[in-house]
């Protein structure tokens, strides 16, 4: 009689266990999937080429390899893998360093393994008395542990793994997230939920998500954080918040993850009790060097400070009549006996309006080149104005010979639709990175300038604006854990391709399915053009709406600072519209080397993407398609809107392919996409339409509203201001 019961019971409990598995793919595993391998020849490959697991060494670093080699050859293979301390009569896996495993050393690779550095890796196989090994080998605990995710990563992409022989190192020394995270958790141009640390159950709780973050981290070769929001809070350098931030390194440490803190300029006032903040002063610099102490005597590998000064409202040496270089140097010589550096960020402007904002970077930094401390990086945004859909590189690069500079890119999609657009990245990365400055002749690619081997820098970074919170999957839309990714690979190695590092992550973030993997490979590599399309075409920038930066708004005038206006920047009039900084204008191509500079300067010989950055262009200029000027515009802002109906289609005919709750969240954010898209077109023709006083093109869809109508939309509480 208790048979009925118990089968309701038995269902309950199979319905609760189908519900979490679909539950499961909420995103929050990133790219880091470790599902059995449905290839069966490959699974059956893998299996036989890993008998058995050796991972030697006792660090906290090598526990998390084995944990991870552990997890991911379970997962991969369906079956436990036996873990052994030698390697015995199977086939191994074995990872270690030539100084933590005798049989690594005694493989003969340790002068393979010299020209690796400190995170290099080499995978090989091998054979060994007979038997076939695969080796996971390096100079460091960190670099087996890169080399780890390595190989995981050739089997979740069912790569051939029976004649391994290659080695990486990374091109980038220091290779950082920013997050622009507050200590009230809130997170400033943020479009993921709230911030990551939870500072008031710090430091006693430590939230799986930070080990899982720094898991996901050194799987691409991430080896930085800043935890702070450069607009600096100067509580975090106070003694409960560097307990606090320990903590956390604590949790890091193992898998290769530095902290940064942002310095508040002020935090000597502030905090210290000091009536000053000049870096020229004695009891300021003293203050800073007792502050440097305290970190480094709670977290003996902190990396360094990240400053935001003299811009936007933040103070700075320039408060006291002192330079960046001035600043800069005081906190360096602070953080210098223990091997810290300072990311000094050149997205400067003060109070006072320029005739271009573009050139004012430049023209504060490039003076000082060549007196900043060793251990000072200046960080440069890939672009002049301010993280645009697209930008020319930033004249800085390559201009700096005697100072290294530091990349900056967004991850966070700031102008790029935020969370609710679907914006692969890394051409826009590409688009920066192969660049060529000239600085020394044909071939100074920006990519060569920060890198080091430009200049001949050793100190070298790069840094992406992070765009990573609680939501569930992490950084809010799906497809926004490809920047995240591809900004670590590229970090690493910044010669791979975008065609290449979207390859990798479908597979390991989706499916090895080739019926799935090259459409959505097509949607991701047109993505980024689609969004530049419908939002700023041609070269327009900085045309978004008013504070919050959603939705367009290129009316926006009259507010306390010209130069956070739109019409500042696109100065549409009855002629035509356009940035002229040629030498008829602003002459801000003149920050350019000569060869580039000639280019960008000439009206015939500008590439058409940034035809407007640089030249106030008449409405019935004819362009390279031979439409008019104002023609062009409308249908590129129509082609933006094909184009995310285009990823609509190709997404919708992915439903078999993947699991229902992934796909209902990216078909819903594309139809957000449209809509927005839609908005930015109809909303701008409308207006530049004002003043070209010409019709849009019979076969093009008309706006569905007035201009007036767009005006007064007013997105309220939109996250990340």
């Amino acid at each position: 009689m208790h048979k009925k019961p118990l089968l309701v019971l038995l269902l309950l409990l199979l319905s609760l266990t189908t519900h979490q598995q679909v539950c499961a793919e909420d995103g929050y595993r990133l790219w880091q999937r470790y599902d059995l391998v449905q290839d069966a020849a490959k699974l059956s490959a893998y299996r036989q080429a890993i008998g058995e697991l050796v991972v030697t060494g006792d660090s906290p670093t090598i526990a998390a390899v084995r944990k991870e080699l552990q997890s991911g050859l379970n997962g991969l293979l369906g079956q436990a893998v036996k873990v052994s301390q030698a390697p015995g009569q199977s086939p191994a896996l074995v990872a270690g360093t030539p100084a933590s495993s005798a049989f690594i050393k005694n493989t003969g690779i340790t002068d393979r393994l010299k020209p690796l550095g400190d995170e290099g890796y080499l995978l090989l196989s091998t054979q060994q008395n007979g038997r076939s090994y695969t080796l996971i080998a390096a100079n460091s605990d960190i670099g087996v542990l890169y080399g780890s995710f390595h190989f995981l990563r050739l089997l979740q992409t069912n790569q051939d793994i029976s004649k391994l022989s290659l080695s990486s190192k990374p091109k980038i020394r220091h290779r950082v997230l920013n997050h622009w995270d507050n200590l009230d958790r809130t997170v400033e141009r943020g479009y993921s939920g709230f911030s990551l640390w939870d500072w008031h159950r710090l430091p006693d709780y430590i939230d799986q998500r930070y080990i899982d973050y720094a898991r996901a981290n050194a799987s691409i070769g991430i080896n930085g954080t800043v935890l702070t929001n450069v607009n600096a809070n100067a509580l975090v350098l106070t003694a409960d918040y560097i307990a606090k931030v320990a903590a956390l390194a604590d949790a890091f440490r193992p898998y290769g993850l530095k902290v940064y803190l942002t310095a508040r300029f002020s935090a000597p006032i502030e905090i210290g009790g000091l009536k000053t903040a000049d870096p020229q002063e004695p009891q300021v610099q003293a203050w800073w060097k007792e502050k440097s102490d305290e970190i480094y005597k709670a977290i003996p590998d902190f990396g360094g400070f990240l400053v935001k000064a003299n811009s936007e409202g933040q103070p700075g040496p320039q408060n006291y009549g002192r330079n960046h270089a001035e600043g800069a140097n005081m906190l360096a010589d602070a953080v210098a006996p223990y091997g810290g550096i300072v990311m000094w960020r050149a997205f400067v402007y003060d109070d006072k309006e320029p005739d271009d904002r573009a050139k004012q970077a430049y023209n504060e930094f490039k003076p000082l080149d060549g007196t900043f401390r060793d251990n000072v990086l200046v960080q440069v945004k890939n672009g002049a104005i301010d993280f645009q859909p697209r930008e020319p590189f930033h004249p800085l690069f390559g201009a700096m010979p005697k100072t290294p500079l530091m990349m900056e890119f967004q991850i966070t999609q700031e102008y790029l639709g935020q969370g609710t657009s679907l914006a692969y990245l890394s051409p826009m990365y590409k688009e920066t990175l192969d660049a060529d400055t000239h600085a020394k002749g044909k071939g100074s690619t920006v990519a060569k300038d920060i890198d080091g081997t430009l200049h001949k820098h050793s100190l070298t970074g790069i840094a992406g604006v992070a765009n990573i919170g609680t939501d569930r999957n992490w950084t809010g839309h799906h497809f926004g854990q490809a920047n995240w990714y591809s900004f670590g690979r590229l970090a690493w190695d910044h010669s791979l391709s975008s065609e290449e590092i979207a390859d990798e992550w479908v597979r390991m973030t989706f499916t090895n399915t080739l019926a799935f993997v090259k459409p959505v490979k097509e949607i991701m590599l047109g993505s980024h053009e689609t969004v530049v399309n419908y939002m700023t075409p041609l070269g327009l920038h900085h045309i978004m709406a008013w504070d919050h930066h959603y939705g367009p708004g290129p009316w926006i005038k009259d507010k306390h600072r010209a130069d956070w206006t739109s019409v500042y920047y696109h100065k549409a009039d009855e002629n035509g519209i356009g940035f002229d900084r040629t030498k008829t204008g602003s002459n801000a191509v003149a920050q350019y080397f000569p060869p580039v500079a000639k280019q960008f300067g000439n009206l015939k010989q500008v590439p058409e993407k940034y035809l407007l950055w640089f030249h106030h262009v008449g409405w019935d200029y004819k362009v390279k398609s031979g439409r008019t000027l104002w023609d062009e515009l409308c249908y590129r802002y129509s082609d933006g809107v094909k184009g995310v109906q285009q990823m609509q289609q190709i997404w919708d005919s992915m439903q078999e392919q993947v699991d229902e709750e992934r796909f209902q969240h990216v078909k819903t954010f594309l139809n957000m996409q449209e809509k927005e898209a839609k908005w930015w077109r109809d909303a701008c023709l409308l207006y530049f339409q004002t003043f070209s006083k010409r019709p849009i093109p019979q076969d093009l869809e008309k706006p569905a509203y007035t201009l007036e109508h767009y005006m007064r939309l007013d997105p309220k509480f939109v996250p990340g201001i």
